[in-house]
């Protein structure tokens, strides 16, 4: 039986962004596993009836954008099973930066290869990032997860609302008074020397279903009556991405470790850890000092040792499932 047919709007902020998109509709270029009946479009401004099938909007998007690199190549649909999947799969055939929103996914990617559910009211996007340096692409999670936090702080400053504390929550999570509100999944393959990593993010923007969401925390702390909109938050993100970046690949994580820590939620955090020795169940507390050159979390045990702290790949909570690596 032959799948429900899926709409991807094809746009770009530039002429040759534009002409590109152009081509890769009439050579039919871009595919989608399991997706045999994915119908491509060409965005106009003098022809938008298939714009209106999706709720975000375009225009409004490229005007809040001010990139020279990420963001202006766009992919938007009203449905898909996921964007991760689209930019991941088409990776080659797209431009460096080019990224893909849905309004819905029905087979979105969390972590682990859990399924993301995203329904109506989430900003959910996708895009590519290239990089050589193979020792920092691990941190590339936490750049776009800082870049997101930041993107709503400068977005609620230059609209005079008060400030979201969007924190961070290791490794991927972002949370939003105590609540989680969206999330951050990078994925990477590795051909002709450099890293392809695809990176997405999921926010709930106005769906206060399942926890909360960003302008019902706006709507509870002020009385102004303005709202955050996703077109305006991927164009803030993306700006506060791309600078972020250009940090990452000329100087490393280093630069922004300070602004991260002050964003996330586990300075001076104590775990406790489990092993077995001689069949007993023994606790070591572990008190968290910061991320390791690799990517995982610096912990300083009571016994006095510095030690790396890695998941054990087995617990959906990550702080319920640490192993301990003493660093030398």
């Amino acid at each position: 039986m032959q799948s429900q047919p899926l709409t991807l709007l094809l746009a770009g902020k530039s002429t040759a962004d534009i002409q590109l998109a152009s081509s890769l509709i009439s050579n039919n270029s871009l595919n989608l596993a399991h997706h045999s009946n994915l119908q491509l479009h060409l965005h106009s401004k003098t022809n938008t009836s298939v714009d209106h099938t999706s709720s975000f909007h375009v225009d409004s998007y490229f005007n809040s954008l001010s990139t020279t690199r990420f963001g202006r190549f766009l992919l938007s649909s009203p449905r898909l099973p996921s964007t991760h999947d689209v930019v991941s799969q088409n990776f080659e055939k797209l431009p460096l930066g080019a990224v893909c929103v849905a309004d819905v996914q029905f087979k979105g990617r969390g972590r682990s290869d859990n399924v993301w559910e995203s329904p109506p009211g989430c900003l959910m996007f996708s895009f590519t990032v290239q990089m050589e340096n193979g020792g920092v692409v691990p941190m590339v999670q936490y750049v776009a997860s800082l870049a997101f936090t930041e993107a709503i702080k400068h977005l609620c400053a230059k609209m005079g609302l008060p400030q979201l504390e969007i924190k961070i929550k290791w490794p991927n999570d972002l949370y939003l008074n105590g609540l989680k509100v969206g999330g951050v999944l990078c994925t990477s393959s590795y051909k002709s020397n450099r890293f392809n990593i695809s990176v997405g993010i999921g926010v709930n923007v106005d769906n206060r279903q399942p926890t909360t969401c960003l302008n019902e925390r706006l709507q509870e702390i002020t009385s102004i009556d303005l709202q955050l909109r996703k077109e305006e938050i991927l164009g803030s993100f993306f700006e506060n991405f791309e600078t972020l970046f250009e940090v990452l690949i000329t100087q490393g994580f280093q630069p922004m470790e300070e602004r991260y820590y002050k964003t996330w939620l586990h300075s001076g955090q104590r775990v406790t850890l489990q092993h077995i020795y001689d069949g007993q169940t023994v606790d070591n507390d572990v008190t968290i000092q910061g991320l390791t050159s690799t990517g995982y979390l610096m912990g300083f045990g009571d016994d006095g040792q510095l030690c790396e702290l890695h998941p054990d790949g087995n617990s959906l909570d990550f702080f319920k499932g640490l192993v301990r690596q003493k660093l030398s």
